[in-house]
């Protein structure tokens, strides 16, 4: 009995010289303030949730995570502004915001430039996204670490219309978020671009501020907006992402333990992210039909072929690595 003890004993010492040794190589305790616009039941502010977790189990609390959701501390024009200031820590942010800083990346907000989630997460998890992300890093001071998979943009509009090619969104004031580059896309699909903010979103479809909008089909079931509308169509224009992105400086003043941690938890933040988005994607078309949302098919060659050569006939593609993009369109 007193050898079990003894041994007991030898392994709680052990145990905690281990846990001590941990600690110490982590470096000092650090804490991240994210910011998020989406809603606490978004399918990516549930994946923050499971980047703070798993951040806070594998460091053991050496890195504390504080979460806050619906624009409860920045609304999501101030979000990047936030961020680079050191005003917040980390965000998710889309590559739409972060083109005033970096025209070049309009490249990424261009519709049908990704032609499918496979292609998306190939070119921006890889080695051409961890080019992109560090280059965002020295210009503007923010560090993009991955990308999330948030849905393909699809277009919905308050009154029960298919729009099968761009012409159809003819005098549409289809709302975009407040960024250039996202207005821009607008403009590029045929419509009359209306900057409203995500938070204020509802109501403005709700009183016909908007006659529609383009969200994935996961944030439009998870903000209700199928409540005021009358009928989606499946445009795909966009394959989009956010990208947990973090403060330069504090990125840098981690120990290389704390980033790998962190870089853990992006990756299960992303997994936990594209996954459910995915899942959710096949099934709510069903669902909005069930809600009495008629659901259309767009004519996808019409829209990219417009699209896509509205931005390449444009002074907005003229920052564009061209080359870049060629290897981008050969990974399709």
């Amino acid at each position: 009995m007193k050898k079990v003890l003894s041994l007991v004993l030898v392994l709680l010492v052990a145990l905690s010289a281990a846990t001590v040794a941990f600690a110490q190589d982590l470096g000092e305790p650090v804490k991240l303030i994210v910011t998020l616009t989406a809603v606490s039941t978004d399918t990516h502010a549930k994946a923050m949730m499971e980047f703070e977790k798993v951040v806070e189990e594998l460091s053991g609390g050496n890195i504390q995570v504080e979460v806050y959701t619906d624009a409860t501390l920045f609304t999501q024009e101030e979000e990047v502004v936030a961020v680079v200031g050191g005003d917040a820590d980390m965000t998710l942010s889309s590559a739409s915001w972060l083109t005033t800083g970096s025209p070049w990346v309009s490249m990424f907000t261009a519709g049908y430039v990704f032609k499918s989630y496979d292609h998306m997460t190939n070119v921006l998890n890889g080695e051409i996204g961890k080019s992109v992300f560090e280059k965002i890093g020295q210009e503007q001071g923010i560090l993009p670490l991955g990308a999330w998979y948030l849905g393909s943009r699809e277009i919905s509009l308050s009154e029960d219309r298919a729009v099968t090619t761009p012409e159809d969104l003819n005098g549409v004031n289809l709302r975009m978020p407040n960024s250039e580059a996202w207005l821009f896309l607008g403009q590029a699909l045929g419509a009359n671009p209306t900057p409203i903010s995500f938070s204020e979103l509802y109501l403005a479809l709700q009183t016909g501020v908007v006659d529609g909008q383009d969200n994935p089909l996961p944030s439009v079931e998870s903000a209700k907006f199928y409540e005021v509308q009358k009928s989606i169509t499946m445009t795909n224009h966009l394959v989009d992402s956010v990208w947990p992105a973090i403060n330069l400086q504090k990125w840098e003043s981690l120990t290389d333990a704390q980033k790998d941690i962190i870089m853990q938890g992006v990756e299960a933040g992303r997994k936990y992210c594209d996954e459910t988005n995915l899942a959710r994607e096949a099934e709510l078309v069903d669902f909005f039909k069930a809600e009495g949302v008629s659901v259309y098919e767009a004519d996808i060659d019409a829209f990219s072929e417009h699209v896509l050569n509205y931005y390449l006939n444009d002074p907005i593609s003229d920052s564009w690595d061209k080359d870049l993009l060629e290897q981008i369109e050969a990974m399709a």
